[in-house]
């Protein structure tokens, strides 16, 4: 009995230590080389999170959207800012993202490659290659109405940090002889930052950055199958396919395979 009772102290302990939202962890870089590639994006670190939209768990409502169930959305629920806040800021995201590109160097390794200088495979830059969250982290996690000016205010610092599994994929497709292309909704316009931040954080090497030429009207995935049409009609085959959005992996000439990274911070139709 007495073994009983201090395991259930022991355990009621534990959960009244856990169950504070947020443990404030701040540490800044130590040396330049460490602030570049680790750099500080917040001041909180998540612990736990939940929460509810429409009588709809915050979880199931994040899984509605990556399962591309949950279209058309305009921001994150505001219910649900605690939760996705929890979510990209903790191991969870990184978690999440390295199950992805496992899965799809695992597929690299499996193709018998031509080697002809003609595979490519196509990378999103936004939350795919480049992470915004410093920005979103200030901005209610997606939850606050996006706003064109802040956020091209902040692209055009060329500071966003790279997400460290996607540049493993990279590098590995690198070493294979793979062409990586990179094919963006930024516009023309941000070109020279987009190249400026790439090398920044250590990526170099890639064949085309395609960016979205100045009035252009359609949707991403009329885009984005555009630009790939373009690729297949220069004789190359897209082997591989990456982005955090749907459309970037929708319409036609998509890749032999696509893979898609978690956001559960805004949507691109």
């Amino acid at each position: 009995m007495a073994t009983t009772t201090t395991l259930l102290l022991a355990a009621a302990a534990l959960l009244v230590a856990s169950c504070s939202a947020w443990e404030v962890n701040i540490r800044m870089p130590t040396s330049l080389d460490e602030a570049v590639v680790a750099p500080l994006i917040h001041a909180l670190r998540p612990l736990l999170g939940s929460g509810k939209h429409a009588g709809v768990a915050c979880d199931s409502w994040v899984l509605g959207v990556e399962a591309h169930n949950v279209r058309d959305w305009k921001t994150v629920p505001a219910s649900c800012e605690g939760y996705v806040g929890h979510y990209m800021l903790g191991s969870h995201y990184r978690r999440d993202s390295k199950v992805v590109v496992d899965q799809a160097i695992a597929y690299v390794d499996s193709l018998k490659l031509a080697g002809n200088g003609k595979e490519a495979w196509v990378f999103d830059i936004d939350e795919t290659t480049l992470s915004n969250l410093p920005y979103y982290a200030k901005h209610g996690f997606g939850a606050t109405p996006f706003n064109a000016t802040s956020f091209d205010a902040y692209v055009r610092e060329g500071s966003a940090p790279s997400l460290p599994e996607t540049k493993r994929l990279y590098n590995k497709l690198l070493s294979v002889g793979v062409k990586p292309v990179f094919l963006t909704g930024r516009t023309e316009d941000k070109r020279a930052i987009t190249v400026t931040n790439l090398r920044r954080q250590g990526i170099s090497g890639w064949m085309n950055l395609l960016l979205k030429q100045p009035g252009f009207k359609g949707s991403a995935v009329t885009y984005k199958s555009g630009e790939r049409q373009k690729l297949r009609d220069a004789g190359y085959v897209i082997i591989g396919n990456i982005g955090d959005q749907w459309s970037d992996i929708l319409g036609v000439l998509e890749g032999a395979r696509t893979f898609k990274l978690p956001d559960p911070m805004y949507y691109i139709g």
